[in-house]
């Protein structure tokens, strides 16, 4: 294993009580985290996954937290990033998994406003504001040193990795709510990277497509021809698993990725990269 991908600081999880979330806490805390806090509006759910990333933790001395928050609520988002700082007494690495889907399909000339004004309050005002907070914690921290075999460089302060889509670069039919939203977490992922590179603050994003996570695998066994749609579309024929997703994340909190920031990481087997028509 590469040294330099291991972690060993405090991890904050948005959206922690399933699917990539839940597994992106599990992925840090098997990478080495010395801690790992659940935050979810579902408060057995993340209770639920903060035991068990027990069994996956590396760390020794690993701890565990759970904080129930909503993302729409800027107060619930500031006392989340407070109750990190002051039980664990820093923040290193954040991952924003929060978020819905469009709900119903639609084109623009039939969207329901209410419906985008949901949409767009949890998947792009959310993340703006679990951006801000965490952003913030991170500036009055002092950066982080990593010694590798060619010496010893600054890692910065912090690092805040956002869970977008493929959607943040391409667009689905009747997705529009969605696919703007995504498109808008993509762009607080480019400014946040910019405006807190020089103090020491690197925020990323990766943007996977069809993952298999509990509302896939519902929406699989309600309808058997989406297995058929994936397989059409995607060139492995198949949904990532969320590991696919989550281990990655865990890489670009680590040391390894110290120099990758404002930027994402497409995890989707080559579904943007070409028009597939069958």
């Amino acid at each position: 294993m590469i040294n330099s991908s291991q972690l060993d600081g405090v991890a904050l999880v948005v959206g922690s009580g399933r699917g990539i979330g839940k597994e992106s806490a599990f992925s840090l805390a098997e990478a080495g985290a010395s801690a790992v806090i659940f935050a979810d509006m579902n408060e057995e759910w993340a209770k639920e996954s903060s035991e068990e990333s027990k069994k996956y933790a590396t760390n020794k001395g690993y701890r565990t937290a759970t904080f129930k928050m909503n993302v729409q609520d800027d107060q619930s988002v500031q006392d989340m990033v407070d109750f990190v700082v002051k039980e664990f007494g820093r923040l290193d690495y954040a991952v924003n998994g929060a978020g819905i889907d469009n709900g119903p399909h639609a084109d623009i000339a039939d969207t329901d406003i209410a419906n985008f004004d949901r949409v767009m309050s949890i998947n792009a005002r959310g993340n703006l504001l679990c951006v801000r907070a965490q952003a913030a914690a991170m500036r009055a921290q002092t950066p982080k040193m990593w010694t590798s075999r060619n010496g010893t460089r600054d890692i910065g302060r912090g690092v805040i990795v956002n869970v977008a889509s493929a959607n943040s670069f391409a667009g689905l039919p009747g997705k529009g709510c969605y696919t703007i939203s995504k498109h808008a977490a993509m762009g607080v992922t480019k400014m946040a990277g910019l405006d807190h590179s020089a103090e020491g603050i690197r925020v990323l994003a990766v943007c996977p497509t069809w993952v298999r996570t509990p509302l896939l695998d519902v929406e699989l066994a309600r309808n058997p021809e989406v297995k058929g749609q994936i397989a059409a579309v995607v060139p492995i024929k198949r949904a990532a698993e969320c590991e696919e997703v989550s281990d990655v994340i865990s890489f670009l909190c680590s040391p390894a990725a110290s120099y990758i920031n404002g930027t994402s990481l497409l995890i989707d087997a080559a579904v943007t990269t070409t028009l597939r028509l069958y």
